[in-house]
């Protein structure tokens, strides 16, 4: 079955991020469906995708889409499109349901939400999930359902919520929705099932609830998340808070924006556990992975090697996010000379040489760190960089944590800061003898001092990295 070829929809999302590469590793061929595909070539597993331009509101492209393959996978929401988008995800159910049947498609595996259908207090967006299953099923194909609630993975959008306002608030406000029972699954989970509906065909047309082995309130999850992180948090619950205010609270502090936040928090009204137990009885050799043990894998991902980077396939110049953990400041730029040139101006950057911007305020950061108990080493102190610079080497207060000749120098801060910094710069070849470089500085926050640290030095960062990107650019030039 392994050359069959199968459509992942939804390819821009974190479960097709997810999916995508452990299918390739089983040798899968895949062709992914994305509105805008051309936002996927910087995607590691890019090169070895098949890429069609496509939406499921618009049955033309999706015959296209779906035409010579065996399996699809349904990983589409719509609640970015605001108010009505339930509308539009029983259309798209619609429409992809009947193009699939017309063209012969033998298999759909679809992701849901994990909610109780017969709850008197259902939210929408979990009704939507659900009706959204039901309309695919309303046609010949058979369709492999997965119903998940909250997805513990870097990236997840529950994930992020939960780390985010945990990380910032040692006091956290909530409603009686906290009290609310979840049971959290690993992302990783969540892919071995969807694949292994790949290897179980008596598995079609079953409903399949997914959770991990440990229940818990929705305020457990905080707790708990607290607890691995060494931070001490307690709850105190109010009345009612309008689901309005709290997502717009959410959009201000995670990576989720108000018009999601505001369908997910309003999910919150209802249980979301497993109350059917026939995927541990269908699927038995899925060893289910504890939450904590699921928190932990996610925060070992907390460095920019391991990162989804989403944010070079926008073709912005510069942009501010925060992603996975962390708050990102990223800056692109043409410089009209060889990678090699570039390469060898960055790498003499630090110590005895300087740093081509603002040098002065790279030594004052260092002093007051190393006056404050730090362990930084003054750039007059240290020789500068150059062709000998190795992985592990020590430059001021940074050490080299990555280095690919003529492309790639990534260091990691050692200063003393409430979290963990990175700064990082790629050099790729452009056209014309040119380069194009990419400056990225990388901060993931520790607590409540680590988002105050970000927000009061970040007009400070936007000064400083703005002038060091020109700056190796117009010394790798002259």
């Amino acid at each position: 079955m392994a050359s069959d070829l199968i459509l992942v929809t939804g390819a821009s999302g974190y479960i097709a991020s997810r999916l995508i590469p452990r299918l390739l590793e089983k040798g899968f061929r895949v062709r992914a469906l994305a509105r805008q595909p051309d936002q996927l070539d910087t995607r590691v597993w890019a090169k070895d995708v098949e890429f069609v331009r496509g939406d499921v509101t618009d049955p033309a492209s999706l015959g296209r889409a779906l035409l010579g393959v065996h399996t699809a996978y349904y990983l589409i929401h719509s609640m970015a499109g605001g108010r009505g988008y339930m509308l539009i995800e029983t259309e798209a159910a619609h429409n992809f349901a009947s193009v699939a049947e017309n063209i012969g498609l033998q298999h759909i595996i679809y992701l849901g939400g994990l909610a109780d259908p017969n709850a008197p207090n259902l939210a929408p967006h979990m009704r939507s999930r659900i009706e959204t299953g039901n309309t695919l099923r309303q046609r010949s194909v058979p369709v492999t359902e997965f119903r998940a609630g909250v997805i513990v993975g870097p990236g997840s959008i529950s994930f992020e919520m939960i780390r985010f306002i945990t990380e910032c608030f040692p006091v956290l406000p909530g409603t009686l929705w906290l009290k609310n029972k979840v049971q959290p699954v690993s992302a990783r989970n969540v892919i071995d099932y969807l694949v292994a509906a790949l290897d179980h065909p008596e598995a079609r047309s079953g409903i399949y609830e997914l959770g991990g082995p440990d229940r818990m309130l929705y305020a457990d999850t905080m707790l708990r998340y607290a607890g691995l992180r060494g931070l001490k948090r307690r709850f105190f619950t109010l009345p009612a808070v309008p689901i309005w205010i709290m997502a717009r609270f959410v959009d201000w502090l995670t990576p989720v924006p108000a018009v999601i936040a505001s369908p997910l928090i309003g999910g919150l009204q209802s249980d979301s556990i497993v109350l059917d137990d026939s995927a541990l009885r269908r699927f038995q050799d899925i060893e289910l992975i504890p939450y904590d043990r699921a928190v932990n894998e996610a925060l070992a991902e907390l460095n920019p090697a391991r990162l989804e980077r989403v944010w070079e396939g926008l073709g912005r110049d510069a942009i501010e996010m925060k992603h996975e953990g962390f708050f990102i400041i990223y800056r692109r730029v043409i410089v009209q000379a060889s990678p090699e040139r570039v390469y060898r101006v960055l790498t003499s950057m630090g110590g005895r040489n300087g740093w081509p911007y603002a040098n002065w305020l790279w030594l004052l950061r260092g002093g007051l760190d190393k006056l404050f108990g730090g362990h930084s080493i003054l750039l007059k102190e240290k020789g500068g960089a150059g062709p000998g610079l190795k992985e592990g080497d020590s430059l001021d207060y940074y050490r080299v944590e990555r280095l690919e000749p003529d492309h790639l120098l990534r260091l990691f801060s050692e200063l003393r800061a409430p979290g963990e910094g990175w700064m990082e710069w790629r050099v790729d070849p452009a056209p014309g003898d040119c380069s194009t470089l990419t400056q990225t500085a990388f901060f993931a926050p520790r607590g409540l001092p680590g988002f105050f640290y970000w927000a009061l030095l970040g007009p400070l960062h936007r000064f400083i990295f703005r002038g060091l990107i020109r700056a190796v650019r117009q010394r790798s030039e002259t």
